[in-house]
């Protein structure tokens, strides 16, 4: 007789870090997704893995004290609707998080929780990502990090970053599968009623046009272009609204907004295009007209670039009337 039945599982030590404004929706979210993985993993001898959660209260608990806490394999920074503001209470979580990772555990970050972890500076000179509204915010404040808000989940090996609030689902789904296989991940996918692959956080993005820059000239050209986005617009036109010759124009727009003029206007247009698609039958072609494309090849073209999908796969995913069926 196979002792495959008796054999002790595997046990994988999750830590749950209840940070300061940390939001008790995804801990205990996270929560049940890894009990979900334990329930299914004992309804089928070839999984081995066991996922033992410890939800983490004090900063201090995750520092090493005379060599007798071992490392957890992962830890886990949920995401937060509190502005960060670096508090002594918190500025503990950050030392037991580069304590952490210095011993070996996977670190990783869901929404705001990156920026818990770019505190540590673990992300610095690395791609990561956090929710696309507050993109600016984190890189006036780590302009080290390369900051990627289309991703939903970028992962280093040793630190991995996710995007959106609910992103945490992504990120648990992916941990299931390093440590215990495909095979179970889909496994829980299926029983959450939730398509593991494919999403990216652009799908889901809305363009949040920087204004806080101080630049006046730039802003007066940014006000009109929000009225005047349809027209066929030329960048000399874009540098006449802001009175700046034009190759001085094009130099601080950039440094401005993070964009060039053209890329800005696309952003503009896509967006409007975007919330036709959501709350109208109107056809892509028309949709293409109405926002400032006079050919609609271009038009599909710039929107699959930008969004990740073609405008009639955005249609179909986020209508309003898609919804509601």
């Amino acid at each position: 007789m196979s002792n495959s039945t008796t054999a002790k599982p595997q046990s994988i030590k999750i830590a749950l870090v209840a940070y300061p404004g940390a939001r008790e929706a995804a801990l205990s979210g996270l929560e049940d997704l890894f009990y979900t993985a334990n329930f299914l993993a004992q309804r089928d001898e070839r999984y081995r893995q066991h996922f033992a959660t410890q939800r983490i209260e004090q900063g201090e608990e995750l520092l090493f004290k005379d060599d007798t806490q071992s490392t957890f394999d992962a830890l886990l920074l949920p995401p937060s609707l509190q502005s960060f503001r670096l508090t002594p209470a918190l500025a503990s979580f950050v030392d037991g998080v580069k304590a952490q990772h210095a011993g070996g555990a996977l670190i990783c970050s869901v929404c705001a929780g990156a920026f818990v972890l770019a505190e540590t500076g673990l992300l610095n000179q690395r791609r990561a990502t956090t929710h696309w509204d507050l993109a600016e915010m984190f890189q006036q404040r780590y302009p080290e990090v390369m900051l990627d808000t289309d991703k939903i989940l970028i992962d280093h090996g040793d630190i991995m970053t996710a995007g959106g609030l609910t992103a945490w689902m992504d990120l648990g789904l992916n941990l299931i599968e390093r440590f215990a296989g495909p095979s179970l991940m889909l496994a829980v996918a299926r029983y959450f009623l939730v398509d593991p692959a494919g999403r990216e956080q652009r799908h889901y993005r809305r363009f949040s046009a920087p204004m806080r820059h101080g630049d006046e000239a730039i802003l007066k050209a940014q006000h009109w272009l929000q009225r005047h986005y349809s027209d066929s617009i030329s960048v000399s036109q874009m540098a006449a609204q802001s009175t700046l010759s034009e190759r001085t124009f094009l130099r601080r727009f950039q440094q401005a907004t993070g964009y060039k003029p053209s890329e800005y206007l696309q952003q503009l247009r896509i967006d409007n295009a975007k919330e036709q698609l959501e709350l109208s039958t109107t056809t892509v072609d028309h949709i293409a007209w109405n926002v400032g494309y006079q050919d609609s090849t271009a038009f599909r073209r710039t929107f699959a670039k930008i969004v990740g999908l073609t405008p009639t796969e955005f249609r179909k995913r986020f209508a309003v009337e898609s919804m509601n069926r």
